[in-house]
């Protein structure tokens, strides 16, 4: 009988692990990365900080390769073997929210909208995915929609791109990071989404956040708030991890070039297959 690769590797415990914008089911997803990082990684809790799953993709077109089973199948062998899973539900995952209200709890996996983390040095942290606080989402949703369709189509030109770089023997370069660290609008969002977290952390007495949502990672303070963002799984393959002494670091997987996103390991980006199909 085959051994779980699970039981024959070295891995690194955690108290606390936190994972956002996994988007399983889009070409984007870096599900093979993700598989081998739950792989070396074990902790007490594994937060799942929304859009772990796309429904706004799948609802318009199905594609669910192997890979994206894989990482399911991670998660509930961690839950199976004693880590409390909370899944925290965002925009792309809001079709679960409707299920909030049942208090649904399968073993050891928890589905909640928010949660008050407490770490082992005492603080109250909030954990969200953040699209609550993102005014362009909650409040005018055909314009995230479009907006996440133009991400997909910039991330399908980015890969096409940085595949022409490389055979010129440049380093990979994302558009999409360029355009989030350096255009005036993606910017002034950016930060209008921090500050409001960090507002609705001090409204309830709260010592911080950790979030989702922008896909950018990063850990500071913001007006005495700590706070602290997941980044993704599609561009950074990043995590947040808290040691047991409640320090809170950002673990970067892999750094992604033009090697590794043309890799066997990272699903192609194409479009999805029709749901009719």
């Amino acid at each position: 009988m085959k051994k779980d690769d699970d039981s024959t590797e070295q891995k690194t415990h955690y108290r606390t692990i936190w994972i956002s914008d996994v988007h399983l089911g889009t070409a984007g997803c870096k599900a093979d990365h993700l598989t081998d990082f739950l792989k070396a990684h074990t902790c007490d809790t594994l937060y799942l900080v929304g859009d772990i799953i796309d429904g706004w993709k799948l609802t318009g077109g199905w594609f669910w390769p192997q890979e994206h089973t894989n990482v399911v199948r991670k998660i509930l062998t961690k839950a199976k073997r004693d880590t409390q899973v909370v899944y925290i539900t965002g925009n792309h995952d809001e079709f679960l929210r409707k299920f909030v209200d049942y208090r649904l709890e399968v073993g050891n996996i928890r589905l909640l909208n928010e949660a008050i983390h407490i770490t082992a040095d005492g603080r109250r942290l909030l954990v969200t995915h953040g699209d609550f606080f993102d005014v362009i989402t909650r409040y005018h949703k055909w314009i995230a929609m479009a907006g996440d369709a133009l991400y997909e189509n910039t991330m399908r030109f980015n890969y096409w791109f940085n595949r022409g770089r490389s055979l010129l023997g440049m380093r990979y370069w994302s558009l999409s990071a360029f355009a989030k660290q350096h255009v005036k609008t993606a910017v002034s969002v950016v930060s209008t989404f921090e500050d409001s977290l960090a507002h609705e952390c001090r409204r309830r007495k709260l010592d911080g956040v950790v979030c989702g949502h922008i896909h950018h990672a990063e850990a500071r303070k913001i007006e005495g708030v700590d706070y602290y963002n997941c980044g993704d799984w599609v561009e950074s393959c990043t995590a947040l991890a808290e040691d047991q002494n409640g320090n809170i670091s950002i673990l970067r997987w892999v750094q992604l070039d033009h090697l590794n996103q043309a890799s066997p390991k990272v699903t192609p980006l194409r479009k999805p297959v029709p749901a009719a199909a």
